[in-house]
């Protein structure tokens, strides 16, 4: 197994993970991943499942505490072909990219087959309720159990967090997929998981969106050149200039920060 040191005070312990600059990453394949995500659920077993993309990873250079929760995660995938090139430049080789807008409704199908209830949590006002129609239209047999589209600075309303929680509680899904966007939705699960009770939770950014139709997807081509990135910034280029061209290529100079770290 690793020990992970890099965090101040921290010595965790976790097993079957790949250094990738200086976070700690699962190496699993899509298959591999629904087949752990099983095994965790009929175990009865509450885990956490968080996608690490170069935006994440950048995010999490300069938040300690997003960089904690990444390196705790039962499950942390990286979602983005830029760092499986890099995992081969540091000679530690990823079997391959997962991200969660692929990896959901491949969980989607397993869960209607098994019988787990899904809870939809995040994404603009309606479009968790279009994507749970969307997801019954694909799947007939699949149990959404809840939606809920949380108002803007909900994490900071006390009442509104306590209402979130009760109303998964009360659903009771088996898997909880939210989509606030990094570093929201994954300080969610993180601080309140243990309460609201469901036994997998997702961070699937705009994995709802997609599911409802209100962001069309790349063509899986360009995916697995690495321009998906691209592909999204010429559909929303006031949104995402700053993003890609000035925050994100910060990713850079941390492939040179960390090339011999933890070696």
């Amino acid at each position: 197994c690793l020990r992970l040191n890099n965090l101040r005070g921290d010595d965790i312990v976790r097993e079957n993970k790949e250094k990738l600059l200086n976070l700690y990453v699962d190496n699993l394949s899509q298959k591999e991943l629904l087949f752990e995500a099983e095994k965790r659920i009929m175990g009865r077993t509450p885990s956490q499942m968080v996608f690490v993309n170069v935006d994440v990873a950048v995010k999490a250079d300069k938040d300690e505490y997003l960089r904690k929760i990444i390196n705790e995660a039962d499950f942390a995938m990286v979602d983005g072909m830029p760092l499986v090139w890099i995992s081969y430049l540091y000679g530690r080789p990823l079997k391959e990219k997962v991200s969660g807008s692929d990896f959901v409704p491949a969980l989607c199908r397993e869960a209607a087959d098994k019988g787990w209830k899904i809870f939809l949590l995040g994404g603009a006002e309606g479009v968790p309720q279009r994507a749970a129609a969307n997801l019954k239209k694909r799947i007939p047999n699949i149990t959404i159990c809840g939606t809920y589209s949380p108002p803007m600075q909900f994490e900071k309303d006390k009442e509104e967090l306590a209402k979130i929680k009760r109303m998964i509680a009360e659903a009771s899904p088996e898997i909880l997929i939210v989509c606030f966007g990094c570093p929201k939705q994954e300080k969610f699960i993180y601080e309140h998981s243990r309460e609201y009770g469901a036994l997998l939770s997702i961070c699937a950014g705009a994995t709802v969106d997609f599911l409802a139709g209100t962001v069309k997807r790349c063509p899986r081509w360009i995916s697995s050149i690495g321009m998906e990135w691209f592909y999204r910034f010429l559909k929303e280029p006031r949104r995402l200039f700053k993003r890609y061209f000035v925050d994100d290529l910060r990713i850079l100079a941390m492939v040179f920060k960390y090339r011999s770290w933890g070696e």
